[in-house]
């Protein structure tokens, strides 16, 4: 019979399955983020299949899984009929459930600030670690841990947290990691804000710096002797020279004596090292440049032991350096295509740097895929790509290296790298005009240095831009 109502109703069940996104993480509410939640919308249609009047509108019903049982919360989920337009506007369509979303390809954008619970109950269960949802935007996001799951996995790390630039990842770990009075060891060669953090903020907190040559061991193994290291920082390759660390010899050295290694590996990207595979505790990158690779996200993230990104976490719940849930999607569509983009600029950037060692008017060129890179033998041995960025001086001064950069065509000049647009940028007028001649010397910054970052436009097109420019001069 079609009049009973059992069988005239129908059922709309939405299961949205979080799970797997941190089913490693420990620490608070270990258990949350791999969240099964299953709701049960009852409707009724508006006739029956016999053309009888249906019977009265009933309460929707949610079901959720606790602890493996269900329970049905008692509140009404729809809307009264008498409801006027202007709550309608605010409930309508949403309050019985949001659309069934699990079987969308792509991520979906959960742009909300905060998240729902039915009932006290259910509130109970989740700060008990016995639900599992999210709370608050700035804890957590579902198309954020996507994300985080997805750099996590490129870098074979436990967990992964991502935040609003590779700056903040930076300083957070290390406000995090490092106690007051502590002592951390950096190299020379590296990002002017980094450098200026380390010099300028960590003081205040009475935290020490040694800074060593990238390929000085021998320092290094005498700071952590004399000094109660707790985090050793560098970025490999390095910004702007690209000299390369030797991972493995630098985490046995820091192991031996207590010391995390934190290795930037922006430059590298997961497609071309893997730092923590090689003895590393952490990895940061800037998630504006290769990660997302389209100029158009700033973000940053932080991966390694769940021991590690949980202390920093911690802290970022508390200054609030959320990245935007659709800024996270970008960075997600993003890294879809990074090993093609990536792929490209490897092989774009080291036949412009063969191209350029052999050009009479470059005086030296900087790039870890050249045998004559001091470093050459250390990136063979542990990175598949050299990466998408070349460094390189060009005979003469100043001017000279800012008349062949006003002379190509198809690189825009600006900062950053990584993108699908190729960059280029005179370190010295972009970050260190403001340093004066001494102490660009002092720095090493040469005036006539010059960073160049390949996107991944057809090679044979940068050759003959570059070629142009240099006969210019």
């Amino acid at each position: 019979s079609h009049t009973s109502r059992s069988q005239s109703q129908f059922t709309v069940m939405t299961l949205m399955s979080l799970k797997n996104l941190r089913s490693n993480v420990q620490g608070a509410r270990p258990t949350r983020r791999n969240a099964r939640v299953r709701m049960m919308a009852a409707a009724e249609p508006t006739t029956t299949r016999n053309g009888s009047t249906p019977e009265p509108e009933q309460p929707l019903e949610r079901i959720v899984m606790v602890d493996g049982e269900t329970t049905t919360s008692q509140q009404h989920m729809g809307l009264p009929k008498t409801a006027r337009p202007g709550t309608i506007s605010v409930h309508g369509g949403e309050r019985a459930g949001r659309p069934k979303v699990k079987d969308s390809l792509t991520t979906p954008i959960v742009q909300t600030a905060t998240f729902t619970f039915e009932n006290t109950a259910e509130l109970i269960a989740y700060q008990e670690g016995r639900y599992q949802s999210f709370e608050y935007g700035r804890y957590g996001n579902p198309t954020t841990m996507t994300a985080e799951q997805k750099i996590a996995e490129m870098e074979v790390a436990e967990d992964c947290l991502i935040s609003t630039s590779g700056m903040y990842a930076a300083t957070t770990m290390l406000m995090s990691l490092v106690p007051p009075g502590g002592h951390i060891v950096t190299t020379t060669d590296c990002y002017r804000r980094t450098r200026q953090f380390i010099q300028t903020f960590l003081p205040k907190m009475g935290i020490g710096a040694t800074v060593v040559d990238p390929s000085d061991y021998e320092g290094l193994e005498e700071a952590l002797k004399k000094r109660d290291v707790s985090i050793y920082f560098s970025e490999s390759p390095t910004n702007p020279y690209l000299r390369c660390i030797d991972v493995p010899r630098v985490s046995e050295l820091c192991h031996e004596h207590g010391a995390l290694v934190c290795i930037d590996s922006t430059f590298s990207t997961p497609c071309n090292m893997r730092p923590i595979t090689l003895g590393a505790d952490l990895v940061i990158h800037s998630a504006t440049k290769y990660l997302a690779g389209h100029n158009d996200v700033l973000a940053g993230c932080i991966a390694g032991k769940t021991e590690h990104i949980e202390k920093v976490r911690q802290f970022h719940n508390v200054l609030g350096g959320v990245i935007d849930p659709h800024a996270s999607y970008m960075l997600i569509r993003g890294m879809k295509t990074l090993g093609v983009r990536v792929a490209r600029q490897n092989d774009n950037a080291l036949r412009i740097a063969r191209f350029l060692e052999a050009h009479p008017k470059i005086e030296k060129v900087h790039y870890p895929g050249l045998e004559s890179h001091p470093e050459h033998e250390i990136a063979k041995r542990q990175m598949d790509g050299f990466g998408g960025v070349v460094s390189f001086e060009v005979k003469g001064g100043l001017w000279d290296a800012a008349k062949l950069i006003d002379s190509v065509r198809l690189p825009y000049i600006a900062p950053s790298l990584g993108g699908v647009d190729s960059l280029i940028e005179q370190p010295t007028v972009v970050s260190y005009w403001d340093q004066g001649p001494e102490k660009r010397a002092e720095l090493g910054i040469k005036d006539n240095l010059i960073r160049f970052a390949l996107g991944i436009e057809e090679y044979e097109d940068i050759e003959a831009d570059m070629a142009q420019a240099l006969d210019l001069l």
